[in-house]
């Protein structure tokens, strides 16, 4: 290696290396001596393409070495890069001949101390506010006492047992459980997903939509936090439309979700008291205050009754109020009877006064019968008028069904025509096409066949070559084959020559 590397003197003849051969020479070295690598420093330039890998800088006061992680090498990492971030890289050192340059292919990342941790923690919290998202008007007030309650923790720890418990000694809810990983590199993926899934559910769904949300996990250190504090969970729980309860570790630990959440509880259990009262205290408030609404109504009672009794004496005697009325009435009826019997005797006076005979009811009877023939007549004539005027109508029809009927045909016969006329065109354009067509597949097998004449072993035979067969007009390909044929056949470009194998003692053929 020190002989490639050796600055050859003037003159020389030491062979010149090419740029690949040392490139490579340099790569060789450089991961022969070095190999697997543990670097201290901070983040800077972060580039995130849409390949999947994560390109960045680690650098110090006097120093930069440019990193990379690969896509199926990000996915596995424990702390996703983040600018300004102090951390210890773990991964390969290597070259990159295509820009002359050394780099570390990254496969582990880590903070490098609480520190660091909360230095981050910090900057990120303050780029956060800044947005809005830790305002107090984004915050929405729980449901005094929520239909269904929508749990965002792992189903296996004792946090969700707590919740449950809580729940029940409470007031027993309907719980809808998401189960996520609390902890971890998935942990912050799942917990955004989680509260954007309960926020997606339709009203009336399979599914019952939640009408406030929990998301709680137990104590634990800042790194076994950290993902509530990863900038997707902060902006899926200030986005979230279904008010929120952050219940993430004990009262001293505080992550960036506690800020963005519409209410912050110290635990889990906390969690649960605050999403719904007590139902015996319930029991008890609407106990007294029907016990008060009792007594309210009954005093109302007691006053109206009072108030009228009050206003009684001041009004005059209720007999007073219809003396005049029922005077007037005793006077108007004693005066009824006789104007009634008076009225029965001038009607029987004129009933009496009237006298009909035999012959007036005769002409009654002739008039009645005129008046009868008469209106007889009348029905006839209307009968005769109405159905010569509905045959006159039935005539215009059919002369109009007639007439129409012919120009329907006529109309056919000119749109056939013209249909005719505009397909005429058509045609000649169709048999060109196919004409067209036809020379260019003519063409195309002329093409063909003198691909085929050309690629053809006859061609090769007029060069000079020539071929083999045996008997049967199998091809012989090797002197051996051919000393075991008794006769051959051999076949040049103008025609084919048999050929007898003898041998002589010298072992040649003819």
């Amino acid at each position: 290696m020190s002989d490639l590397f050796e600055d050859p003197s003037p003159g020389s003849n030491a062979p010149p290396l090419s740029v690949s051969e040392i490139s490579g020479a340099v790569k060789r070295v450089i991961e022969g001596e070095f190999g697997r690598v543990r670097v201290r420093g901070e983040i800077g330039r972060v580039s995130m393409p849409r390949s999947g890998h994560v390109y960045f800088d680690l650098k110090d006061d006097r120093a930069v070495i440019a990193s990379v992680s690969w896509k199926g090498q990000v996915a596995r990492l424990s702390q996703k890069p983040e600018e300004g971030m102090e951390v210890i890289a773990t991964g390969k050192l290597t070259t990159f001949a295509g820009q002359s340059k050394y780099q570390l292919i990254v496969d582990d990342l880590e903070p490098a101390g609480a520190g660091a941790l909360m230095a981050m923690l910090e900057k990120r919290r303050k780029a956060l506010a800044a947005e809005g998202l830790f305002d107090a008007e984004r915050k929405k007030p729980l449901p005094f006492l929520p239909r269904v309650i929508g749990v965002v923790t792992s189903p296996s720890g004792a946090v969700i047992r707590d919740i449950l418990h809580r729940l029940r000694d409470r007031f027993p809810s309907h719980v809808v459980i998401w189960p996520v990983a609390v902890q971890g590199a998935a942990s912050a993926a799942e917990v955004a997903n989680a509260i954007r899934g309960f926020n997606a559910l339709p009203d009336q769904g399979p599914i019952p939509r939640p009408d406030l949300l929990i998301v709680a996990r137990g104590g634990g250190s800042i790194e076994d936090l950290w993902g509530f504090n990863e900038e997707i969970v902060v902006r899926a729980a200030a986005e979230s439309r279904i008010p929120l309860i952050s219940a993430v570790g004990h009262e001293t630990d505080t992550t960036l979700i506690d800020f963005a959440s519409d209410r912050r509880a110290p635990t889990p259990t906390a969690a649960a008291e605050m999403a719904v009262p007590v139902r015996r205290e319930l029991g008890l408030q609407l106990q007294q205050a029907r016990l008060r609404m009792g007594q309210a109504m009954g005093q109302r009672q007691e006053r109206m009754a009072q108030r009228l009794v009050d206003l009684g004496r001041a009004l005059g005697r209720p007999q007073a109020l219809t003396e005049g009325a029922r005077q007037r009435l005793d006077f108007r009826g004693g005066a009824l009877e006789p104007a009634l019997r008076n009225l029965v005797l001038r009607r029987k006076d004129r009933l009496s006064g009237l006298r009909l005979t035999p012959a007036m009811l005769a002409r009654q009877t002739d008039r009645a019968k005129t008046s009868l023939e008469t209106v007889t007549r009348q029905i006839g004539l209307a009968s005769r008028t109405g159905s010569a005027r509905r045959k006159d109508r039935l005539d215009v029809l059919a002369q109009r069904l007639t007439n129409g009927r012919s120009r329907v045909i006529s109309d056919a016969r000119r749109k056939t025509a013209e249909g005719r006329e505009r397909l005429a065109p058509l045609e000649g354009r169709l048999q060109a096409a196919f004409a067209r067509s036809i020379h260019q597949r003519q063409e195309a097998m002329q093409r063909l066949d003198r691909m085929r004449v050309s690629l053809g072993y006859t061609q090769t035979l007029e060069r000079g070559f020539a071929v083999i067969r045996d008997a049967t007009g199998q091809i012989v390909t090797t002197a051996q084959a051919a000393g075991e044929q008794a006769r051959l056949e051999i076949e040049f470009a103008d025609g084919t020559l048999p050929v007898r194998n003898d041998r002589d003692p010298q072992g040649s053929l003819f």
